[in-house]
């Protein structure tokens, strides 16, 4: 059965080629389309897709506010077509606070190398889109009753299953936190119940454009108590402090009696920029088993083996489970490995921070 998809933008020619590029997709079909917000809010009611592509600045009604109303009375995935502009990330951070759960460069020119790899991208991000809603969870039903043929079940939350030779929580110099997709609004809700005085230095890798993540790291730091900033060479891990890898390049930690940061272009053939994988493993030099690895809703698996260089170090690996996962996927390569030591809710993560570690 072929993923409904609903195509919403003013721009004639734009929605016309969205189409043409989706429905090249045997397993994707495009139903209906939209000129603005108010008539999305409309098709959407109406055809009741799996997924919504969506253009933030529209006239009659915008973007951002018909994710809103979509989200309140017809919810379903919901990809943003944004501009890599300051003003962009900005509108587009504030459409995923709305409830989208993704987004994409409005031009193909910045999506990938080239244009065959762009349409590429945003059938493969719409059929991630579109198994996530097929997936998510619903009124439990009664246990004396099977589920209803199809549903998926959410994993069971597991306890500490840590070696004998992993390093005691009260010892740790460091949490790591990898995420992709769906991430800004897990890492918001992750860090904004820390504490001022939280013992530890946190680092945050979120694929993300580089236009993005500076407006990002702006946004964490109004929401929440602990200092974060956009990582930049030379910068110490302190206490209290969470450091944003910035788009486009690779963070890499370098250890010593101070920790910090070292930003540097990729390796040739890297997909990620930044990615989970390169920080996770430049920290086995750097702290060595004195780690908390977390690994967030997101695409694919980047993280997986950076979790499995840290782990077999001694270092703690926590993943987010499949119910609240909007992609569940860096965490299920985590969690297939058999690399994690806990398994949690996105809701369960900060608190499970501030018990382990204040």
């Amino acid at each position: 059965m072929s993923l409904r998809v609903v195509v919403v933008d003013d721009s004639g020619f734009f929605r016309r080629r969205i189409v043409e590029i989706l429905n090249a997709d045997v397993g994707i079909e495009v139903v209906g389309t939209a000129a603005n917000g108010q008539e999305a809010i409309e098709v959407v009611k109406r055809l009741k897709p799996d997924v919504v592509t969506m253009d933030i600045e529209m006239p009659v009604m915008d973007g951002i506010t018909a994710v809103r109303r979509i989200m309140a009375e017809s919810p379903c995935p919901i990809l943003m077509f944004s501009t890599l502009t300051t003003e962009g990330a900005k509108a587009t951070l504030d459409a995923l606070d709305a409830g989208a759960m993704d987004f994409l460069p409005k031009r193909f020119s910045e999506m990938a190398k080239d244009e065959d790899s762009a349409k590429i991208l945003l059938r493969r991000r719409v059929r991630a889109l579109g198994r996530t809603r097929l997936a998510r969870p619903t009124t439990p039903a009664p246990l004396d009753r099977p589920a209803p043929t199809g549903a998926v079940p959410a994993r069971p939350a597991q306890a500490p299953r840590l070696s004998p030779s992993a390093t005691p929580l009260s010892s740790l110099r460091a949490v790591l936190i990898g995420t992709s997709t769906g991430g800004p609004v897990a890492l918001q809700e992750v860090l904004k119940g820390l504490p001022k005085n939280f013992p530890l230095p946190i680092i945050l890798v979120q694929h993300m454009p580089a236009s993005f993540t500076p407006a990002f790291a702006e946004r964490l730091n109004n929401l929440c108590q602990i200092e974060v900033k956009e990582a930049a060479s030379g910068d110490l891990l302190k206490p209290g402090s969470a450091l944003l890898a910035p788009g486009g390049v690779q963070l890499v930690l370098e250890g010593g009696a101070q920790p910090r940061v070292r930003i540097e272009e990729s390796p040739p053939g890297t997909i990620y920029k930044p990615s989970v994988d390169i920080t996770f493993k430049s920290a086995v030099a750097a702290l060595r088993s004195q780690v908390l690895a977390v690994v967030l809703t997101g695409m694919g698996a980047d993280g997986r083996e950076g979790a499995r260089e840290l782990k077999a170090n001694g270092a703690h690996v926590w993943a987010q489970d499949a119910a609240s996962c909007v992609v569940y996927g860096m965490p299920a390569a985590v969690i297939d490995a058999g690399l994690a030591d806990q398994i949690l809710p996105l809701k369960e993560v900060g608190p499970a921070l501030v018990k382990g570690f204040c």
